[in-house]
């Protein structure tokens, strides 16, 4: 949009987007609006009327139907969605986590709406690269193979349940992300582990 929308406008623009969770931010960018109080007053507005949801502080949604993933990865930022939310998915863990894990520069558990998110800390040169991680859908994911290296990064000990999902040439094409000799070694124990299956 080459202009600031006009009034009856500003809904509109947000109803349109791809996105379905917006920060202040988000807003002020997209109403080109640089007055932070004229961009708070509107949205606590349209909350008010019910024309869209808080679902954090400084975070909205056009409807209950926003993608938890992508709110998870908008509170903190860079951050991306990881561990056991991807390795249950994946069906390299079977236990159900009703929480979403989240890699993250800061350790902080946080209740955004009714969804728990977990956020685990890792260094920022592991998270600020992209290797192994996907960008879909206004929010990025691991893969599986991520999520397998990232959860062995932050726990010495750890028990998975079904590692034949795992393509373990991708798993050794990131391992050199994280530089970790003690990351590496347990890396080769569960591959050998897993070729005596």
């Amino acid at each position: 949009m080459d202009k600031k929308p006009v009034k009856g406008e500003y809904l509109e623009v947000l109803l349109r987007s791809s996105k379905t969770i917006f920060s202040t931010k988000d807003v002020a960018l997209l109403w080109r609006e640089g007055n932070k109080t004229v961009v708070s007053d509107r949205l606590k507005s349209y909350v008010k009327s019910g024309k869209l949801i808080r679902v954090h502080r400084g975070f909205y949604a056009k409807d209950h139907d926003y993608n938890s993933l992508e709110l998870a990865t908008r509170i903190y930022t860079p951050s991306y969605v990881s561990f056991e939310t991807v390795l249950t998915r994946e069906g390299v863990n079977f236990q159900f986590y009703g929480n979403i894990f989240v890699a993250s520069y800061i350790k902080r558990e946080v209740k955004a709406g009714n969804q728990m998110i977990q956020f685990v800390r890792v260094k920022d040169d592991i998270l600020s690269n992209s290797a192994g991680v996907e960008h879909i859908n206004n929010f990025s994911i691991a893969t599986q193979e991520r999520a397998f290296l990232d959860r062995l990064y932050v726990s010495k000990d750890y028990h998975f349940d079904n590692l034949a999902n795992l393509n373990w040439k991708k798993v050794f094409e990131i391992l050199p992300i994280y530089k970790n000799k003690r990351l590496q070694e347990k890396v080769d124990e569960y591959f050998a582990d897993y070729n005596e299956i």
